[in-house]
């Protein structure tokens, strides 16, 4: 049983150790180790560093998973939603593609490039663009609208109506985050 867990959002301290694929940080005295992806792992610089982090608890390892932008955390955190997508396969992603680069491969449908990723096969990358087929990346409040209809995705999502529907229902809405999520809860009980 694998499971992400909403308990540890983010760590900050000094780095003891650094290598391509973790860091062990040191906080108070109490030294964790978290998993990078290559693109946080070169962005770390300093001795004092704040990740945002994906904690994942299983039967046997409690695994924290760092990032240097919110962006790549988000991308990870999607990813890993998708049946057959683990933690390693999600750091790949994460190794390989910058989030506005993956937005870009999700657009573009690009097989060929999502391939090349460590553990992604053609059946897998067919999958992750199908489900992803929206993924968007917050570059600020010029997209807004689409980060409100993505949160407003995400928790009609999280209330158990499947994403198709949702679309349905959302197509042509617009609004804030919770005037999207309200106009969705209607037209979704009509249907």
């Amino acid at each position: 049983m694998t499971g992400v867990v909403k308990m540890i959002v983010g760590i900050e301290g000094i780095v003891e150790r650094k290598d391509p694929t973790f860091v062990h940080i040191n906080v108070n005295g109490l030294i964790y180790e978290v998993m990078v992806s290559l693109n946080t792992s070169n962005a770390i610089g300093e001795k004092r560093v704040k990740l945002f982090t994906t904690q994942i608890i299983r039967e046997d390892a409690h695994l924290l998973f760092g990032f240097m932008e919110m962006n790549e955390k988000k991308m990870f955190d999607t990813v890993l939603k998708i049946n057959g997508v683990g933690p390693k396969v999600g750091l790949a992603i994460c190794s390989t593609f910058t989030p506005e680069s993956f937005a870009r491969v999700v657009s573009a449908k690009d097989v060929g490039l999502l391939k090349r990723v460590p553990g992604i096969g053609p059946k897998a990358a067919s999958r992750i663009l199908v489900e992803l087929a929206d993924f968007i990346v917050d570059s600020s409040s010029e997209s807004s609208g689409n980060g409100s209809m993505m949160e407003a995705e995400m928790a009609l999502e999280s209330l158990g109506f499947k994403k198709e529907a949702i679309r349905k229902a959302l197509a042509g809405c617009s609004g804030d985050t919770a005037a999207l999520v309200k106009e969705g809860l209607k037209k979704l009980q009509r249907l």
